[in-house]
């Protein structure tokens, strides 16, 4: 009996050690390449690094099975999301699109959004539209091609803060909340409430929705959030003690990944875990979270600004003269803000039969000032994001795999 106990205890250590995240593997590999990674290296807490990378291995009926290894994750180590958390808006705004589609609305439905409260603001036409209105499909391509605010803000009033909440919670997200739109100021009282909106087909209304009121303040444990020596206030005033962020948006590394690889296999999660999307949806997704912005006609973008690999961080960093692989397709989420960049991807090379997830975040702010716009992107993130990508992409050129994946589910039509 004795026996018996042992060896079930063995056995129940080896599976809770099985489901570990591996988290040797990727220290070892940046310092197999010191010349890359050894300033980062030397002080990982100074830049807050926190990476998250997922093998993906097929099996001979091509269904994916996943072996993740991590640097310095940790939930609960805040840091600030910026644009990723839009990739969470774009979901739950087709899932409640598609709970409404009764109604006779769909993401095509031109979306007028009026305003209730103080400081919201009113949407009535969308000139980079191919029919000059605003509609969720239209916010949702601005959104994933070159992470457009206000197409985020317009999805999170129809949305509603409840509801994007909830959905968080209820796809096991549990170390991220959205709580506020972005780069305007949205903050307090005022992110509490969301705009009265109106959908029409033709000239037919199809939906109303009501101004929205959330009450709730979506507590998290989280350490970091008083961040760095000062700030400068609104009248661009530097207060001389740590910067709070308590209140703000998070989206933990491991939530983000989580939520991409639902989005990218639903096929590998219960049918009861998967979004409730469509094919088309997918297709919309998929399409224009790897399309170029130089690709697109609606919205047209100028090049100068916007060039070909303008949010493809991890493994381009931000070179604006760097020729696109026409055999790579990088189907991700970025985002910078305080100092921070982080890039949630999944990455595929169609000719090596290559694909991986791969989720990471690093800040810089040298001078401990926030809001001062003098962060070390340049000189320390996008190099970071660049040779991160670009060494995951080479160890993956001679991991050697069972099955070679049949990729031909996310070769998109990008002319249309």
């Amino acid at each position: 009996m004795k026996f018996l106990i042992t060896l079930a205890i063995l056995a129940m250590s080896l599976y809770a050690n099985a489901q570990k995240t591996d988290t040797v593997f990727l220290k070892k590999l940046m310092e197999s390449k010191l010349e890359l990674f050894n300033t980062v290296l030397n002080h990982p807490d100074k830049n807050q690094i926190q990476i998250l990378y997922t093998q993906v291995n097929r099996d001979a009926k091509n269904k994916p099975n996943f072996t993740s290894y991590s640097y310095n994750l940790n939930p609960q180590h805040y840091f600030y999301p910026a644009s990723t958390v839009k990739l969470a808006a774009v979901i739950f705004a087709l899932e409640k699109v598609n709970r409404l589609k009764s109604s006779g609305l769909s993401s095509k439905s031109v979306m007028i959004t009026d305003s209730a409260f103080i400081g919201q603001t009113k949407v009535k036409i969308d000139t980079s539209s191919k029919n000059g209105l605003p509609s969720i499909e239209h916010y949702i391509k601005k959104i994933l091609l070159t992470s457009d605010n206000d197409a985020f803000n317009r999805l999170f009033e129809f949305i509603g803060r409840t509801e994007v909440n909830e959905k968080l919670k209820k796809n096991g997200l549990n170390n991220s909340r959205i709580l506020n739109r972005l780069a305007i100021g949205d903050a307090g009282e005022t992110a509490k409430h969301t705009n009265p909106i109106k959908f029409f087909n033709a000239n037919k209304l199809v939906y109303a929705q009501a101004a929205q009121y959330d009450p709730k303040d979506y507590d998290l444990v989280l350490t970091n959030t008083l961040m760095g020596k000062g700030y400068l206030d609104s009248t661009d005033k530097l207060v001389n003690k740590p910067f709070s962020l308590a209140n703000k948006n998070a989206f933990a590394i491991n939530d983000q990944q989580k939520l991409m690889q639902k989005l990218i296999f639903p096929e590998a999660f219960p049918i009861s875990e998967r979004y409730n999307l469509t094919p088309e949806d997918y297709k919309l997704i998929y399409t224009y979270m790897s399309k170029l912005p130089t690709e697109s006609d609606y919205p047209k973008y100028n090049p100068k600004d916007f060039w070909p690999t303008y949010a493809k961080m991890l493994y381009y960093g931000r070179d604006k003269n760097v020729e696109p692989d026409k055999n790579i397709r990088i189907f991700n989420k970025y985002g910078d803000s305080y100092g921070y960049i982080i890039d949630n991807s999944y990455f595929i090379d169609f000719k090596n039969g290559i694909e991986y997830f791969l989720t990471a975040v690093i800040q810089s702010n040298e001078d401990g000032v926030f809001n001062d716009n003098k962060y070390e992107y340049e000189t320390v993130c996008y190099p970071f994001m660049k040779n991160l990508g670009r060494t995951i992409y080479e160890y993956e050129m001679q991991r050697t795999k069972k099955h070679k994946p049949d990729l031909s589910k996310f070769k998109m039509d990008y002319k249309n």
